[in-house]
């Protein structure tokens, strides 16, 4: 009974958080709301016995999150200065998110203290004595490695992509340019100067 209750929340939670990503004007709730997703994502897999793919989505994707929130940041160009001021606005949001976080992961808890960890569910794993982390493995790297490798090579282009195009050049930097100074004429190398005999070159001179 409690794991049915425990699993409707989650799944509720989990499809209003993500309308509630792509619905909210604000760039800071729509990241709240992401993280709630992964969480109550988090936890329909520990009901279904998957603890090692609930860890891998907290871990990985709650901790690209801060990545995220940073390339939205660079793209849109938000004022760190408003972003500061206005975080007694965005403090109740937050407090629902983590009042909500902590009542699902109670009910995961108290499900899997109770009743175990996907009492019902079919494992997946070939033999008994195998865990579901090692028949993960195996089933990744053997048979969809190349799909794997595939969708490290996308990740890896948008990395590169996302940075391309937040990368901003200030004009009052100086940065250094190979090509010019191989190809720079002699006379903007070096610079002949006269200089009386006895006297010195006065720093002025020099510049």
């Amino acid at each position: 009974m409690l794991q049915g209750i425990a699993f409707y929340l989650l799944a509720a939670t989990a499809v209003v958080s993500g309308l509630l990503v792509v619905t909210a004007r604000n760039p800071v709730h729509s990241v709240l709301w992401l993280i709630l997703a992964f969480f109550s994502a988090a936890g329909l897999f520990v009901l279904l016995g998957a603890e090692f793919l609930a860890m891998l989505l907290v871990v990985v994707y709650v901790g690209a999150v801060a990545v995220l929130f940073l390339f939205v940041v660079m793209m849109l160009d938000v004022d760190f200065l408003k972003l500061r001021e206005g975080f007694a606005r965005y403090l109740p949001l937050a407090i629902i998110i983590a009042g909500v976080l902590l009542v699902e992961m109670i009910l995961v808890s108290v499900a899997v203290v109770q009743n175990g960890a996907a009492a019902d569910a079919v494992l997946g794993a070939p033999r008994p004595d195998v865990s579901n982390v090692e028949a993960i493995g195996r089933v990744l790297y053997t048979d969809y490695v190349y799909f794997f490798q595939a969708a490290g090579i996308v990740l890896l282009i948008a990395m590169i992509g996302a940075i391309t195009l937040t990368l901003r050049h200030k004009p009052h930097i100086k940065r250094q340019n190979i090509a010019d100074q191989i190809n720079r004429p002699a006379a903007k190398a070096m610079e002949v100067k006269t200089v009386q005999s006895g006297q010195g070159v006065s720093p002025e001179e020099l510049l």
